[in-house]
């Protein structure tokens, strides 16, 4: 009877220790009591402790090859100004200025308030595409809008994957209807910066083994399945056929030309098409995983890139500047979505960085003035 009480006596005392123990534990939020965090919520702080070096303007004055500024007024225009002064933002390229009137309005509330600190570019319509001799309209459009102001064409990502014939036929990037714009951009001397597919991750299976799962949560439309969309290499042989053809043309591929992930493949396209250049607009975080890599690729073909940032957020540059100018280590990226992991800095040459910066988009753009450069 003794060994019986004993024994209940020492299990209640275990009873009260074990409560003791989760009481402490759920007051400290031990990992043991706590809900398993989904991937949205794991946000890990770093406590990592090295030099940071934080810039909030950049080295040398910048142009901004890739912004989007739809119908700005006036007192978007004034305000865009006093922050590009802060960053030394020198020049905004608006690459959605449209066509006809509507680029006029856009060229007269941009350049006509501040000459020297804008550049806008045309896009096509493609509302009279089904109807026979579209090219050559579109040309001498294009070619009125040049006489009206604009120094390049934006090519948006609907030509190639969602843009189509009245017949249900999907419209291919190298599509010999539109062989007299490039044309005629050539004759004109002006660049076409044109964005053609997305990320190739976003026509792989959409499953946690996607490296832009959590974008594609946030934006499931963001997702191309074959059921609806060409694949991305499709796409690319598409495009890198339409720089074959027209080798007079110089064409600015959009981020990276989405080989961000794989800057061999990058190179081989330079050495391929000389005519062809890219932006890292949206895209450094790919470059800032792979710093060592990025700065040799950067200094290799510093004559081919330029620099733009696509969304247009005045805070948001600085994280450009670190990563170009810096040889900081792990920091974070300022669009999760984008990037689940850390960036590190590429610490480029100022020789680099001017031609980043400014001098690759002087050779390029028509209508600059040079004077608000270095040499």
């Amino acid at each position: 009877m003794k060994t019986v009480l004993v024994l209940v006596a020492l299990l209640f005392l275990a009873g009260l220790l074990g409560a003791y123990h989760l009481a402490k534990a759920q007051q400290s939020g031990s990992p043991a009591t706590q809900q398993v965090p989904t991937i949205d919520q794991y946000q890990p702080k770093s406590t990592l402790i090295v030099p940071e070096h934080k810039l909030d303007r950049a080295k040398f004055p910048f142009i901004d090859i890739h912004s989007h500024h739809w119908n700005p007024s006036p007192e978007h225009v004034d305000q865009l100004v006093k922050e590009m002064d802060t960053i030394n933002l020198r020049v905004i390229v608006n690459l959605s200025g449209g066509t006809g009137d509507d680029l006029k309005r856009t060229i007269a509330a941009m350049k006509g308030r501040y000459p020297d600190r804008f550049v806008v570019f045309a896009n096509l319509s493609y509302d009279d595409i089904n109807t026979p001799g579209y090219g050559p309209r579109a040309a001498a459009r294009l070619e009125q809008d040049v006489t009206n102001g604009a120094q390049g064409l934006k090519i948006f990502k609907n030509l190639g994957m969602d843009l189509k014939y009245s017949n249900g036929q999907r419209v291919h990037v190298d599509d010999p209807a539109f062989d007299p714009v490039w044309d005629k951009c050539a004759e004109l001397n002006i660049p076409v910066l044109i964005h053609i597919a997305e990320p190739s991750a976003f026509f792989d299976p959409w499953d946690y083994q996607n490296e832009r799962w959590e974008e594609l949560k946030e934006f499931p439309q963001r997702a191309r399945p074959p059921s609806k969309y060409p694949p991305f290499e499709t796409l690319m042989t598409e495009r890198n056929h339409l720089f074959a053809k027209h080798p007079k043309t110089r064409f600015i591929a959009a981020h990276l030309g989405f080989h961000g992930n794989d800057l061999g493949r990058l190179g081989k396209l330079f050495d391929t098409y000389p005519n062809v250049y890219v932006d890292i607009a949206a895209v450094l975080a790919e470059l800032g995983r792979q710093p060592y890599s990025a700065h040799d690729f950067l200094t290799k073909y510093q004559d081919r890139v330029l620099m733009g940032k696509d969304i247009y957020e005045v805070n948001e540059y600085k994280w450009y500047f670190r990563a170009l100018e810096t040889r900081d280590e792990y920091f974070e990226y300022y669009r999760k979505r984008h990037a689940f992991w850390r960036i590190y800095g590429f610490d480029l040459s100022d020789d680099v960085l001017k031609k980043i910066y400014y001098k690759n988009a002087l050779k390029l753009l028509p209508g600059i003035n040079p004077k608000l450069f270095p040499e």
